[in-house]
C-alpha cells in the first residue's frame, strides 16, 4: 500500500531531502506532494487522500506554534511531524504536547529510521482511527439497546453505563464513574426490602456468568422501584484473564404484573372473582397438610343453587350472571377470611373451611348460608327467590385426599336435592354405596335394551261389583344377569336422570300394545291396557306423534289404549297439558289421571282435562280402616259426579274392598286380587273372566 505525504515548506532544499528520503525508503513506498503555504495546505486537506503531513513550523504566511495549532484542527485525524531546526527543538516540543505526532530535525532527513517511524505513526493512526469507530460503534448499538448495560473494575467500581442505564438507575456516567456497582445499581427483594446480593460481585469473585435472584427490585437514585431480571459475565482481556465484569438487565415490572394477573385469571373464576377449581385443588391440599400435622378436622361444602335453571331460561344468562354475582358477595360474607369459597362452575361452588372446624360448626355454617342464600334478590326490577343444596365431607373421617372430600361433598349435596332441596347434609359412607350402584345401573341400562333384558309384567284391573277382569297395567321389569328380577324402582329414577326414559318408555308402549293385539287376535277380549308415561316422555316433542305410530304398527284401536299421567306431571304446566291430552284425545285413547291425590291440583283445571279415568292413590286406599276413608270416600264421590272411572290402587285388605264396594268405586287393582302376571299367566287368569270377590 503506497501512503501519500503532504510535505508543507518553503525551503526547497528541505522539500528534496524529504521527497529523495521517501522516495528511497526501504519502508516504502511513500509518494509526496508539496505546498508551500500553510492556507495552500489548509485548501488542500479538506479533498482527502493525505496519510500524513511533515509540517515545517516556520512558513511565509504562518509562524510557530500556531501554524500547528491551525492545521491540527483543520485535521485532527490525520498525524503530523513538525519540521524544525535545532534551536527551534523547545518549539517541536511544544507541538507534541499539543497533539503532534513527532518531529524531524532539518538536515537530519537522511536516516533509513525516518521513514520507518513515518510508517509506524500511519500505521498507528490508522489502527486507532478504526478502533475508534468500532468504540463508536459499539456505543451507538449499546445505546440504541433496550437493555441497561453496566460495565465495572476488578473493584466492582463502575466505569461505564449506557444510556438504558442511566435513565433505569437515575445515574449519569460520569457522575457513576468510579462508584461501587452496590451503590449505582441498589437491589432489594420484592417481598422483604432487605438487600439483595449483586450478581457483579459474585462474578468478580468466582470469574463465572450470574443470574440474578428472583423477585429483586431496584432502587433507583430517586428511591423509586422498578422490578427487573438481570445476568452478568466476566470481561476477558486479550490473555484471557478477568479485568471487570458486565452486568445486563431491564425493566420486568409489566411483565410481572402481567404474568400476575395471568396467574390471577388461571386461577380465579372470571365472572364472581372468586377461586377456581384449580386453586381451591391447592388451598384444600395445603388445608390438609397443616391439619394432619396439628390433628384438627377440615370441612369442605358442596353447594349447588336449586332450580337455577330457570332463571336463565325465563330472564336471560344476563340476570343469571348477576344472580351468580350475588351468590358469591352473600357466600364470602358467611365465611371467615382464612376459609376459601370457590365457584365450581355453572351455579356450584364450594366451601373449604379451614382447619378447626368440627361437624356442628359446619353445621351452623350451612345453616347460615342458606338462609343468607335464600333472601330476595333485586335483578333488573325483579324480585329473585333463590335456595340452595348443600353437602358436606369432613376430613379425616370421610376422606383423606382432596379429590375424595370434594367427591363425598359432591354426593352429600345430591342426597340434599332428594331430600326436598334447600337443606344441608353431612356425607355418610352408605351414599356412595347408593351412588356406586347407580353407575353400575347406569352403565348397565344403556346395554339393557339393546340386549332385550326388559319384560312386562299385567297386574289386572277388576270390576269391584262383578269380579271381572277389566283391563290391565303393564309394569316394566328388568331381567339382570346378575341380579335377576328387578323392580323399577331401582333403576326407573337412574333411567330419567341418565336420558334413558324415553327410548324405554317407548319399548314399553310398543311392547305393551302389541301383547294386547296378540291376545285380541288369541280371541281375549281385553277393554284396555293401561301404561304409564312419565314427566320426560310426557313433555318430549313427538310424543304425540310416537303414540300414534305405535297404534298404527301394533294395528291396535286406540280405545284399547289407557295411558296414565301422574296428576303432579300434569299440574307442572296445566295449559300445556291440557294441550297435549287434547290431542290425544282426539286419537281416541283413554286418559287417566294417575296417583290421584297427592299432586295438589285445582278441581277448575282438573275439569278442563278431558280425563277417563281417577286413579286413587294406594296411600289413600291403605288409610282405610275400619273406621275411616274419609279422602278415599270423597274421591270416589267426586269421580262419579263428574263422570269418570275411578279405580283404587293397591288394593291389598278385604277392609279396604268392603268400603271400596260400600262407596261403589268401580275397579280396584292390587296383591288382593293379583300380583304383576307374565303374558302367559295373565292370559290364563283372563280366561276365567273373573276373580273371586269373598266380602
Amino acid at each position: 500500500m503506497t501512503y501519500r505525504v503532504l510535505i508543507v515548506t518553503a525551503d526547497a532544499g528541505d522539500c528534496s531531502g524529504l521527497q529523495e528520503m521517501l522516495g528511497q525508503a526501504r519502508d516504502g513506498p511513500f509518494s509526496s506532494e508539496r505546498v508551500r503555504l500553510l492556507s495552500a495546505a489548509l485548501a488542500r486537506l479538506p479533498a482527502g487522500g493525505i496519510d500524513a503531513v511533515l509540517l515545517d513550523l516556520s512558513l511565509p504566511d504562518s509562524q510557530g506554534i500556531d501554524t500547528f495549532l491551525r492545521l491540527h484542527a483543520a485535521a485532527s485525524s490525520i498525524p503530523i511531524l513538525t519540521l524544525c531546526a535545532l534551536e527551534d527543538e523547545a518549539l517541536a516540543l511544544q507541538a507534541l504536547d499539543c497533539g503532534a505526532q513527532g518531529y524531524l530535525l532539518k538536515g537530519q532527513f537522511a536516516s533509513y529510521l525516518v521513514a520507518q517511524s513515518l510508517r509506524n505513526i500511519i500505521q498507528r493512526q490508522n489502527l486507532e482511527e478504526r478502533l475508534s469507530q468500532e468504540r463508536a460503534r459499539a456505543e451507538i448499538t449499546l445505546n440504541s439497546i433496550s437493555d441497561a448495560v453496566i460495565g465495572t473494575d476488578m473493584l466492582g467500581n463502575v466505569d461505564y453505563l449506557n444510556i438504558a442505564a442511566e435513565h433505569m438507575t437515575g445515574w449519569l456516567r460520569e457522575e457513576a464513574r468510579g462508584h461501587h456497582i452496590d451503590q449505582v445499581m441498589h437491589l432489594v427483594d420484592s417481598e422483604t426490602s432487605a438487600v439483595a446480593v449483586n450478581p457483579v460481585g459474585l462474578v468478580l469473585r468466582q470469574n463465572q456468568p450470574m443470574g440474578m435472584t428472583a423477585g429483586t427490585v431496584l432502587v433507583r437514585r430517586d428511591g423509586s422501584n422498578v422490578a427487573i431480571e438481570d445476568s452478568a459475565a466476566p470481561i476477558l482481556d486479550p490473555s484471557g484473564e478477568i479485568s471487570g465484569a458486565v452486568v445486563v438487565f431491564h425493566d420486568v415490572t409489566e411483565a410481572r404484573v402481567m404474568a400476575m394477573k395471568m396467574a390471577y385469571l388461571a386461577q380465579h373464576d372470571f365472572l364472581t372473582r372468586l377461586p377456581n377449581r384449580v386453586l381451591l385443588n391447592d388451598r384444600i391440599a395445603q388445608a390438609i397438610s397443616l391439619a394432619e400435622r396439628s390433628g384438627n378436622a377440615i370441612a369442605l361444602m358442596f353447594l349447588d343453587l336449586d332450580h337455577f335453571k330457570y332463571i336463565n331460561d325465563s330472564l336471560g344468562h344476563a340476570a343469571g350472571d348477576q344472580l351468580l354475582q350475588l351468590v358469591a358477595q352473600r357466600l364470602s360474607a358467611c365465611v371467615r377470611n382464612s376459609d376459601t369459597v370457590s365457584r365450581s362452575g355453572g351455579d356450584e361452588f364450594v366451601v373449604l373451611l379451614a382447619e378447626g372446624r368440627d361437624m356442628q360448626d359446619a353445621g351452623l355454617t350451612a345453616q347460615k348460608i342458606i338462609a343468607a342464600l335464600s333472601a330476595p334478590y333485586a335483578i333488573d326490577q325483579h324480585e329473585l327467590h333463590m335456595t340452595c343444596s348443600i353437602g358436606i365431607s369432613v376430613y379425616p373421617a370421610d376422606a383423606e385426599s382432596a379429590e375424595a372430600l370434594l367427591k363425598n361433598a359432591d354426593t352429600a349435596m345430591y342426597h340434599a336435592k332428594e331430600s326436598g332441596r334447600n337443606n344441608y347434609q353431612f356425607f355418610k359412607h352408605a351414599m356412595n354405596v347408593r351412588a356406586v350402584e347407580r353407575q353400575v345401573i347406569e352403565s348397565s341400562l344403556w346395554q339393557a335394551l339393546d340386549r332385550h333384558e326388559f319384560i312386562l309384567h299385567y297386574q289386572p284391573k277388576l270390576n269391584l261389583k262383578t269380579g271381572a277382569v277389566t283391563g290391565a297395567e303393564a309394569l316394566v321389569r328388568w331381567q339382570h344377569p346378575q341380579w335377576g328380577l328387578t323392580l323399577p324402582e331401582r333403576f326407573v329414577p337412574v333411567a330419567e336422570e341418565c336420558g334413558l326414559i324415553v327410548p324405554l318408555g317407548r319399548w314399553v308402549l310398543r311392547e305393551a300394545c302389541r301383547q294386547t293385539r296378540r291376545w285380541q287376535e288369541q280371541g281375549l277380549e281385553l277393554a284396555s291396557i293401561a301404561v304409564n308415561i312419565s314427566a320426560l316422555e310426557f313433555r318430549h316433542a313427538d310424543f304425540v306423534a310416537g303414540v300414534q305410530l305405535i297404534l298404527a304398527e301394533t294395528d291396535l284401536p286406540p280405545q284399547c289404549l289407557q295411558l296414565e299421567i301422574t296428576e303432579s306431571v300434569l299440574m307442572r304446566d296445566a295449559d300445556i297439558s291440557s294441550g297435549i291430552l287434547q290431542q290425544l284425545k282426539d286419537i281416541g285413547v283413554q286418559l287417566a289421571v294417575d296417583d290421584f291425590g297427592t299432586g295438589y291440583s285445582s278441581l277448575s283445571y282438573l275439569l278442563k282435562f278431558p280425563i277417563d279415568v281417577l286413579k286413587i292413590d294406594k296411600s289413600f286406599v291403605h288409610a282405610i280402616n275400619a273406621n275411616t276413608g274419609i279422602i278415599a270416600s270423597a274421591m270416589i264421590a267426586m269421580g262419579a259426579s263428574l263422570h269418570y272411572k275411578v279405580v283404587a290402587e293397591g288394593v291389598e285388605s278385604q277392609a279396604q274392598l268392603v268400603f271400596l264396594k260400600r262407596e261403589q268405586c268401580d275397579e280396584g287393582q292390587g296383591y288382593l286380587f293379583s300380583r304383576g302376571l307374565l303374558s302367559e299367566q295373565f292370559a290364563r287368569l283372563f280366561l276365567h273372566k273373573s276373580v273371586p270377590l269373598d266380602c
